[in-house]
């Protein structure tokens, strides 16, 4: 199937310099699509330290049951993605094969099976051919090479129509050090960390109950803050790896001072590529930023936000750059959330539209309808009742969403 290149895509993708440690190889081994890579490695260089969020959805793939297992050892040496087949609900022959997986790429790389990393996004429900992941793994990793991020970015697409990466350089004790990152993602994306497959590296030195804590963090204000469609998908999973190679002072706790300026890169990096993510959700055409204050508290702040990103009503009416703001009233209504209807206020493009349970008297709709046939739509609503505040990203909905996923596995 034929996709075009979302209207909201980057202009390219972005250059991503080495990092001291890691390097990366794409192929295809004819696990689904052809003429395009479907098989990424990464493989690191002893030392380096690892930390994940995964999916919580109670049917998790064979991959993701696999990274929960060997995380707590906080360290790996390789990291095996493929797209096309996502290992869910194989049963015992999907675990098998992440199994056997793990042991080819162990013994190409001359390591532990338990420090592979595997991940795996496509259909679901469909015994992956295990013998072409495994036969390909040994060229794969004898072909790493420190620059091919782009490849790695694009192995790992699925109904994606553009790679996404971003990079940031920060400073530790004066020492710069580089973070990049790659992810895929499009549709069934909906927080529960995390929303897709993300794969961060940097060459800080980093233990792993360090990078787990900034990860997490990092992770709620970024990935867990998108939604394009509601669904949460069943392989969710975002690595950060550190290859400790940077010559900066040894760090113990997240809270570290020194930190400051590499947790403030990471989590910019982060919510970059959660937000290519929503402007490549499956069908978009319009990037909406959802801004809720004066919630009861941030949760509930978060909850009025999805509840408005989520709505089919809403994302339906931003698709037709209609301004029609009584839905999403009805979508802060139903979130669950505490909300007095006399002091909640809506605007749309820094206009207020609605205020003290009605109308803005004599509100002139046709800036607001301009801005709404715009690609990028600012959503504002104050609750009025506290000090809770939160953002969501989220995208339109268009008939192309049925279009893709009415075809998604012919």
């Amino acid at each position: 199937m034929s996709i075009a290149v979302s209207p909201l895509a980057p202009t390219a993708f972005p250059t991503l310099k080495p990092i001291a440690g890691v390097r990366l190889s794409a192929g295809n081994c004819g696990i689904r699509y052809k003429g395009r890579p479907d098989l990424m490695v990464a493989l690191l260089d002893p030392g380096s330290t690892i930390a994940g969020v995964f999916t919580r959805s109670k049917t998790p793939g064979a991959p993701v049951v696999w990274c929960r297992e060997v995380l707590p050892h906080g360290k790996a040496r390789v990291i095996v993605v493929n797209s096309g087949n996502s290992n869910v609900f194989t049963g015992k022959a999907g675990r098998r094969i992440v199994v056997e997986t793990a042991e080819a790429a162990a013994k190409a790389a001359g390591c532990r099976p338990e420090e592979v990393y595997i991940s795996s996004t496509g259909v679901i429900g469909e015994v992956p051919p295990g013998e072409k992941i495994i036969n390909a793994l040994p060229g794969l990793i004898a072909e790493v090479a420190e620059h091919r991020w782009a490849e790695a970015a694009a192995a790992i697409m699925t109904t994606d129509t553009f790679a996404k990466g971003a990079t940031a350089t920060a400073e530790i004790d004066g020492v710069a050090v580089t973070i990049n990152g790659f992810v895929k993602g499009s549709g069934m994306i909906a927080p529960d960390m995390a929303t897709m497959l993300g794969y961060v590296f940097t060459d800080a030195k980093l233990p792993a109950a360090v990078l787990q804590e900034l990860l997490s963090g990092g992770t709620d204000k970024s990935f867990n803050a998108t939604t394009v469609d509601g669904d949460t998908s069943t392989s969710d999973t975002v690595l950060l790896v550190a290859t400790n190679k940077a010559e900066h002072g040894k760090i113990h706790k997240a809270s570290d001072p020194r930190l400051k300026d590499f947790k403030r890169k990471l989590e910019a990096l982060l919510i970059d590529l959660a937000q290519q993510i929503v402007r490549d959700g499956e069908g978009a055409e319009k990037f909406v930023e959802i801004r809720v204050t004066g919630a009861a508290g941030k949760k509930a702040a978060q909850r009025i936000g999805l509840a408005i990103g989520n709505s089919p009503l809403v994302k339906t009416a931003l698709a037709a750059g209609d301004a029609n703001w009584g839905r999403i009233v009805m979508a802060v209504g139903k979130s669950g959330e505490k909300v007095d209807r006399d002091t909640l206020s809506i605007s749309v493009g820094g206009i207020m539209i609605a205020t003290e349970g009605g109308p803005v008297p004599g509100y002139d709709e046709a800036p607001i309808a301009k801005h709404m046939a715009g690609r990028e739509i600012l959503i504002e609503v104050d609750i009025g009742l506290g000090k809770g505040k939160a953002i969501v990203w989220t995208c339109d909905l268009t008939h192309r969403y049925i279009d893709i996923n009415a075809s998604y596995r012919s």
